[in-house]
């Protein structure tokens, strides 16, 4: 009896456990809210694994990460940037496009449903809220936009620059700007559809704001970030990117 004791003590010892898995996650800030959703589901999955994002920037996640910050994965509103990561060897296994985004005019003041772009050179719309074009991949499609039309020296003094798209939102949002010109996936959020109007912005406008994301050299052995980035090609997660009025590669509208 002590010897089978003895035996089941052991056999318990040297069992393997399965510990539990964290990634960090480095997120364009137009996927607030739609990236909550799919982390979500994706939780149901993996229960005692912890999924954490932080928001922001695309440019300056890309600079934090070549500095040493300790993300897992880099969704970038901008596929250039995670390739530029993966050519410094910074990041591992290849770039995944997994979105398309769309520009859109918005505000909470303005009938901007009947708004062109070439509407914001009106006396009455004194203040424009844009992402930073230096680091902000909307910022750039926005400045694009606004210079294709013609208008760019005519409006360039009304700007307000948001360091991401989300803080962009936010200054039209709070009044400090009268317009945003701003991410449809943050419009089509829980909030704002409800508070404002918006009219998208013609794709020939700005090169198209192709998204891609790339799991990071530290994390090269990491089977959550691994079972993550698979998660990103599933029908449910697909869903919820459309849900939110992103374009999924190869099924880019023209307008």
């Amino acid at each position: 009896m002590l010897a089978r004791i003895t035996l089941l003590l052991l056999a318990f010892a040297f069992t393997p456990t399965v510990l539990a898995e964290k990634i960090t996650i480095a997120a364009a800030s137009d996927l607030k809210g739609c990236l909550d959703e799919v982390v979500a589901n994706f939780r149901k999955a993996h229960a005692g694994d912890e999924v954490e994002v932080v928001y922001g920037s695309s440019g300056k996640f890309k600079t934090q990460i070549e500095q040493g910050a300790p993300f897992d994965l880099f969704f970038s509103a901008d596929s250039a940037f995670p390739r530029e990561l993966l050519k410094a060897k910074l990041a591992v296994g290849e770039v995944h496009p997994y979105a398309i985004g769309r520009l859109v005019i918005w505000s909470k003041t303005i009938d901007a449903g009947t708004l062109s772009v070439t509407d914001l050179t009106r006396s009455d719309i004194q203040k424009i809220a844009i992402a930073n074009p230096q680091h902000a991949p909307y910022g750039k499609a926005a400045e694009e936009a606004l210079r294709a039309s013609g208008i760019w020296e005519q409006v360039e003094h009304k700007l307000v620059y948001g360091e991401n798209i989300a803080q962009t939102a936010q200054f039209a949002e709070s009044g400090n700007a009268q317009v945003g010109i701003i991410a449809l996936s943050l419009v089509l959020g829980p909030v704002k559809t409800s508070k404002g109007s918006y009219s998208l912005v013609p794709n020939s406008l700005h090169e198209p704001l192709e998204q891609g994301f790339v799991i990071t050299k530290r994390a090269a052995d990491n089977m959550l970030a691994k079972a993550f980035a698979d998660y990103m090609d599933s029908g449910q997660t697909r869903a919820v990117m459309v849900r939110y009025g992103f374009a999924l590669p190869g099924e880019a509208s023209d307008h």
